[in-house]
């Protein structure tokens, strides 16, 4: 008996945990795949109908929206996180004798909860208390900054709360590559007179490559499923123009009452996760394969 547990006490440990992501990861998502194609309101129906709720979905102007800011909020986040991270992480990679100060403090934003984030950055722009007011009440009268409460720009706004808060996690990614690239390469083309923008862009930069992909994939999970944010900083508001998707899945399953547009909208969510993920997830095993 000794000698069974001891052979099986790794099996008899990992079936609970492969019990529980079984059943309460992929079973919910199979769950949700058969709702969205049944008439389900309020509650639950198991009589699938096609692809009804899918139709409904992108009729709707609501959904529209959503789904467009989350390309207009994901690219802009990711791109603009990306490209500052990168730079604050060469502005401390030059060994500045304040780096751990600085990086604290780039740092810290990453510690604050989504709902925080979203609640301070909701009061910098509210017009009569934040920004806009404190320019005025310095004498320039004609300074508007109304990202807030201006349905063209309030996705902005989000994208500006977003970036703050990630940023200097994709600092502190893209700081661990820069000191891991082999130092003796960079002395050598300096030595040769190689100019340091040069460098970074030739020799430093391509040997970040899977550092880059692991932010972009990081980034884009972070914007896809966005929701905290959201809800703290606009409420989906003005009307619904900072609508992404899973805030639309929330109003549709808990407001609305609407379980079946709920169960369509998170697939679609999958769907957009998925074509993402996995051609990543293709790459690295094939680079390992062949490695």
């Amino acid at each position: 008996m000794i000698h069974w547990l001891e052979k099986h006490m790794p099996k008899l440990v990992l079936t609970p945990s492969f019990a529980g992501v079984l059943v309460f990861v992929y079973g919910f998502i199979g769950w949700t795949a058969w709702v969205s194609f049944t008439k389900s309101k309020l509650l639950p129906k198991y009589d699938l109908v096609g692809t009804i709720q899918y139709d409904r979905l992108f009729a709707s102007p609501r959904w529209e929206t959503a789904f467009e800011n989350m390309f207009i909020f994901g690219g802009l986040f990711i791109a603009i996180a990306m490209v500052l991270g990168l730079l604050l992480a060469i502005l401390l990679d030059q060994k500045i004798r304040t780096e751990g100060f600085i990086r604290t403090i780039y740092l810290y934003p990453m510690a604050l909860s989504l709902i925080v984030t979203g609640t301070a950055w909701k009061w910098i722009l509210n017009p009569g208390l934040g920004l806009q007011a404190t320019v005025q009440g310095w004498g320039f009268e004609s300074f508007t900054f109304d990202w807030l409460v201006n349905p063209d720009k309030a996705i902005y706004a989000v994208t500006l709360a977003g970036v703050w808060q990630a940023s200097g996690f994709v600092m502190a990614l893209f700081l661990a590559g820069l000191r891991s690239v082999d130092q003796e390469i960079i002395k050598a083309a300096q030595v040769d007179g190689i100019p340091t923008w040069r460098i970074y862009t030739s020799i430093i930069m391509p040997s970040m490559a899977p550092i880059f992909m692991s932010a972009f994939i990081v980034l884009a999970h972070l914007a896809i499923k966005s929701f905290d944010l959201v809800i703290a900083l606009t409420g989906g508001g003005p009307g619904y123009a900072t609508d992404l998707p899973a805030t639309y899945m929330y109003t549709m399953a808990f407001s609305r009452g609407n379980v079946g547009q709920a169960a369509s909208s998170a697939m679609i969510m999958m769907v957009v996760v998925f074509a993402i993920v996995v051609p990543y997830l293709y790459s690295e095993l094939r680079s390992k394969n062949h490695g």
